[in-house]
């Protein structure tokens, strides 16, 4: 994964499997990459929460049905003031304009769409491929 104290930029692409401790371990890497890279604890706050969620939506809802044993894909590019990471699954994929909104009334209770929009709330961009497998997430310090 790289030295935490390699100068800027830094960069990488790594295959993860479903194992918390790795994602965790992963997850910790970019975010002291990212403070290294002049981004404040709010930002670090917004690239964790939205790294979870990526990286939870694609074990949980893009490997639904595959094997346990697929990685998915995390490639993150650092700057200064600013990080993208794409995370992409095996699965299938989905159409992200057809969730339904997760603040309605009648879909509290339903368990998809928030982590999306948390997503959206806090990065700057989050785009999907035409597939639906592969987000890429990006933070612009302002």
């Amino acid at each position: 994964m790289g030295d935490t104290n390699a100068s800027i930029p830094n960069s990488d692409k790594v295959e993860l499997l479903n194992d918390r401790a790795a994602i965790t371990e992963l997850i910790e890497h970019i975010l002291a990459l990212a403070a290294d890279a002049g981004l404040k604890d709010a930002a670090i706050f917004a690239i964790r929460l939205a790294i979870e969620e990526a990286i939870t939506n694609a074990f949980v809802h893009g490997h639904e049905n595959l094997s346990s044993d697929l990685p998915i894909v995390v490639e993150y590019q650092i700057t200064k003031g600013e990080i993208q990471i794409t995370v992409e699954d095996q699965g299938p994929g989905f159409v992200p304009e057809k969730l339904p909104d997760p603040t309605l009334i009648e879909n509290l209770s339903k368990p998809f769409g928030r982590g999306v929009m948390l997503m959206k709330a806090y990065m700057t961009e989050v785009l999907y491929n035409s597939q639906g497998n592969r987000v890429t997430m990006r933070y612009l310090a302002s």
